[in-house]
């Protein structure tokens, strides 16, 4: 696991686009899986300047999206193929058939739970996954408990993340309790996984993914099991981190290392 400590999240949303877009032109058939939430908007308003303003082609990308309500339509507000498409999809040129959510209306999920595994493996797997931290450890929806071998399925929420989430509603607004994710499993397999994580609320759960025991209660640990993940955090996020000093000296010697070209 890398830990770069960044002076902003513009800063790590640079970072983060332009290494999906380094990996795009190396692999035009990019599978990408992604998040949603306020931390990657950035991310994606910069994915989709790179298509309008520099001719980006993203039109053999497949994407899997970590989750989704339950119930919630895709014309929803509040739904997350909503806020993708606001976002993401309507700002560049992924063919409506390469994207993918988890199933989360109508019936028989748990088998669509397991179609959806199926198509990711048909892909070749997913390359860059990006992810957030919830304030309670999680990931996805993989909420505090969660198998950490877990597949896509159907996950009750718990109330920390419904009262996380609860900003997003109006008062007396009716909001999903129960949603579908990618399992940590699932996450697990992804070939890269590029986590952000910002502001003091989040630096609780980012001291005990990145130097807590590896735990279930914080499903957001089992990233150090992961040979090619990096959290971005800023210095509020990274305030309960005890090893601040050795991730900034290991930035500065791989920057070092790097310019000398043996990197």
């Amino acid at each position: 696991m890398e830990v770069i400590l960044t002076d902003s999240a513009s800063l790590a949303a640079d970072a983060v686009a332009n290494e999906i877009l380094d990996a795009l032109e190396t692999k035009p058939n990019l599978v990408l899986g992604l998040a949603t939430g306020s931390t990657p908007i950035e991310v994606y308003r910069r994915l989709g300047a790179a298509h309008h303003k520099e001719g980006v082609d993203f039109s053999k990308v497949h994407t899997f999206n970590l989750d989704e309500y339950l119930d919630l339509p895709g014309d929803h507000p509040q739904s997350y193929k909503y806020f993708m498409q606001e976002h993401l999809f309507d700002h560049v040129n992924i063919p409506q058939d390469n994207i993918h959510f988890p199933p989360s209306e109508g019936d028989n999920l748990v088998r669509r739970c397991r179609e959806y595994e199926q198509k990711i493996r048909e892909v070749g797997g997913i390359d860059i996954q990006i992810l957030g931290l919830g304030s309670n450890g999680h990931i996805g929806f993989n909420e505090p408990t969660s198998s950490l071998k877990s597949r896509t399925r159907i996950k009750t929420l718990t109330a920390k993340t419904i009262k996380d989430n609860s900003r997003f509603y109006s008062d007396g607004e009716e909001q999903p309790v129960v949603a579908s994710t990618m399992g940590i499993g699932t996450i697990m397999d992804t070939k890269r996984i590029l986590l952000q994580a910002f502001g003091k609320k989040k630096a609780e759960a980012v001291r005990n993914a990145v130097e807590g025991p590896i735990s279930s209660l914080c499903p957001g640990s089992v990233l150090q099991l992961h040979p090619l993940t990096t959290f971005f955090v800023d210095s509020e996020a990274a305030d309960l981190l005890t090893m601040k000093d050795y991730y900034l000296a290991t930035i500065r010697e791989n920057d070092r290392l790097r310019a000398e070209g043996r990197l």
